[in-house]
Order: C-alpha cells, then sequence, then structure tokens
C-alpha cells in the first residue's frame, strides 16, 4: 500500500524541526562570537593607531586643551561686542606673547644661573670628590674580603665612539617632525574657538534623532569636565608655587620668586611630579645653601605635593574627575606607555572623558562603574 504524501510530508517536517532548532539555538552563540572577535579587531586597530599617529592624536588633544583654557578671554571680549573670529585670534595671539615672554624670562635666568656655576664648581667638586672617595674606600674593603681567584683575567673594557653629528642626525629627524606639528597647534586652537559652537552642534547632528539628546548632554559634560580639570589644576599650582616661593625665599634660594612657581608647576605632573618639582630649587641652591637646607627643599616639595595630592585635589577636582586610585594608575602607565611624557599629562583627562561616556551609554556602564570611585 503506497504512503499518504502528506504523511511523508509531515514526517519530514518533524525531523528537520530539531535541526532548525538546533540552528536556532547556535545562532545568537555564533553572533555573540562575531561580535566579541569585532570589538577585539576594533581595539588593536585603534591601539594601532594610537601608537603610530601619536603626533597627530597629541597635537589635536593639546589644541583641545588649550581652546578650553583660552575660551573665558574669548568670552569676555565678546561681552564687548567684538567678533568670536577676531576675540579668537586675539586670545591665541596673547597666548603666544605670553609663552614668549616666559621663554625670555626662562632663559635669561638660565643664562644669569650658568655664569654663576663657576662660583659654585669647587663646593661641587668637593661634595661628589667625597662621595666617591667614600665608594673607592668601599669598593677596597668589599675587593679585600673576596679571595682572589689566580685565573682571573681583567676584565676588557669596550668603549663605542660616539659622535656629535652621528647624535644630531639620529635625533633630527624627530625633532623636526615635532616642531613640525607643534606649528599647527596655533591654528588648531584658532579654529577650534572661532568653530566652538559649530562644531558642537554639528558633532550632536552626527547621532541618530533618538540619540542626540544623550550626544548633547555628554557633550556638555565632557566640556565641563575638561574645564573643571584645567581651573583646577591652574588653581593648584598657584597655592603650591605661592607657598613654595614663601618657603624658598625665606632660605634664600637664589631666584625664589622665579624657581617657587616653576616647582609647583612641575608639582602637578604625575608621577613624576615630585623629582621634577626637586630640581629648580637643589640646582639653584647649588653653593648658597648647605646641608639641612637641602633636606628642608627636599621636605617642602615633598610635603606640598602629598597635601595637593590629598586635600586639594579631592577639594577642586574629586566631584568632577569621580575616578579611583587603581583606575587613574593604570591610565597612567597605559597612555604613559602609548605617548610618553605628554601621555602622562594627558591619562588622567582622556580617562575621565571615557568614564563620562560610558557612563551615558546604557551598555558600558559597567566600565564607568569599574573607573567610578
Amino acid at each position: 500500500m503506497a504512503a499518504d504524501p502528506v504523511e511523508i510530508n509531515q514526517i519530514s517536517k518533524d525531523e528537520a524541526l530539531p535541526a532548525r532548532e538546533e540552528r536556532a539555538a547556535t545562532l545568537p552563540e555564533v553572533m555573540q562570537v562575531n561580535s566579541l572577535a569585532t570589538t577585539v579587531i576594533a581595539v588593536v586597530a585603534v591601539g594601532f593607531a594610537l601608537y603610530y599617529a601619536q603626533l597627530v592624536f597629541v597635537v589635536m588633544l593639546v589644541s583641545l586643551l588649550l581652546a578650553f583654557v583660552l575660551d573665558p578671554l574669548v568670552r569676555v571680549q565678546q561681552r564687548v561686542r567684538i567678533p568670536r573670529s577676531v576675540a579668537s585670534i586675539m586670545a591665541v595671539l596673547s597666548f603666544l606673547a605670553a609663552i614668549y615672554m616666559l621663554a625670555n624670562i626662562s632663559y635669561s635666568r638660565a643664562v644669569e644661573f650658568s655664569q654663576e656655576l663657576p662660583r659654585y664648581r669647587g663646593e661641587v667638586q668637593q661634595i661628589m670628590g667625597k662621595y666617591r672617595r667614600q665608594a673607592e674606600t668601599l669598593r677596597r674593603n668589599t675587593n679585600a674580603m673576596l679571595p682572589a681567584d689566580a685565573n682571573a683575567k681583567p676584565p676588557v673594557e669596550v668603549q663605542q665612539q660616539s659622535s656629535l653629528i652621528t647624535t644630531l642626525t639620529e635625533n633630527l629627524g624627530t625633532a623636526t617632525e615635532v616642531v613640525f606639528a607643534a606649528s599647527f597647534v596655533p591654528f588648531l586652537t584658532f579654529f577650534m574657538l572661532s568653530w566652538q559652537e559649530h562644531a558642537r552642534a554639528s558633532t550632536v547632528l552626527l547621532f541618530r534623532r533618538e540619540l542626540r539628546s544623550t550626544a548633547y548632554a555628554l557633550v556638555g559634560a565632557i566640556t565641563d569636565m575638561i574645564r573643571a580639570f584645567i581651573v583646577g589644576n591652574f588653581l593648584v599650582g598657584v597655592f603650591i608655587g605661592v607657598l613654595s616661593t614663601a618657603v624658598f625665599g625665606v632660605m634664600g634660594v637664589p631666584y625664589f620668586y622665579f624657581v617657587g612657581f616653576i616647582s609647583g608647576f612641575f608639582s602637578l605632573v604625575p608621577y613624576l611630579g615630585v623629582p621634577l618639582a626637586m630640581a629648580p630649587p637643589l640646582l639653584a641652591s647649588l653653593g648658597v645653601v648647605h646641608g639641612s637646607g637641602f633636606l628642608l627643599i627636599v621636605l617642602t616639595v615633598f610635603g606640598l605635593h602629598l597635601f595637593a595630592l590629598n586635600v586639594l585635589y579631592p577639594k577642586f577636582l574629586g566631584k568632577r574627575l569621580q575616578l579611583n586610585p587603581l583606575a587613574v594608575t593604570v591610565a597612567l602607565l597605559f597612555w604613559g606607555w602609548i605617548w610618553g611624557a605628554m601621555g602622562l599629562i594627558l591619562a588622567v583627562p582622556m580617562t575621565a572623558a571615557l568614564k563620562i561616556v560610558f557612563d551615558h551609554i546604557e551598555g558600558l556602564r559597567p566600565f564607568g562603574v569599574w573607573l567610578g570611585e
């Protein structure tokens, strides 16, 4: 007896149903794997771009921070009916003039200091000779305690001759690139200031209509954070500079009014702030301050740095940044590895901006929680 075609069709459908259910069950897993692979590839691509195009990114970020610094000056000029484009170029020119004056003063002080170095040479040589004799005595005592090896051969020292022309040739390319890239900073800053409202509105329009309100709030939050970061660091630097100047003036450090503020603002550099802040007063004190005076300078710089880190920073920046110490340390390690010294300077504001982005996107909020306090 022949089988009913309808029954055969139903049987084939029943046999195909588990296969379809199995494919439907594995489809989300395949999509999840593909999404993870795409994310990993995107992260690696961004990492390569940040590393190999670091000069471009650093110039853009420095110009952006400088635009935030000069924006209040532009707004003050706009209140007296000066067009924003004219106010922007005046602000940039004022900043360049201030940099030129500061460089000129620094150069003059450096020349004066170099002219006075011969007076300190004898004392420096005495100090270095004292430690050299101590090290030589320690070496001799150590060699006397160790058994001598009769078969030992004297070490052969190989000295590689270095040429000044070779060194200059190797560094000329990098210096040229840096100077060329730095020449773009004033122009980028001017355009960021004069086209600020246009850039902000156009950035919001890049998103879908339902996401534009979130994008607008996101841009506003990042803007407020960067402005607070710059103002807070400036106030902390001024405070530390004033206290350092007062202490160095009492101690009789030469050029204390200049060295104090340099030390105060050097102290703001993450992780490297303490040794950088100690260098100017210690160098200026050669031949003038002795013994315990050097120790007092070191304690002053270290104490002011700790005071700024534990009291001033939480007061001026804590509410805006909201980053935990672990996240800040990891950010400094990563951006310092990618961009060197400039990475250390830009690490904190970039990480704080990333946290704001994470906090405003539903799927990325766990990352914002990890970065937060």
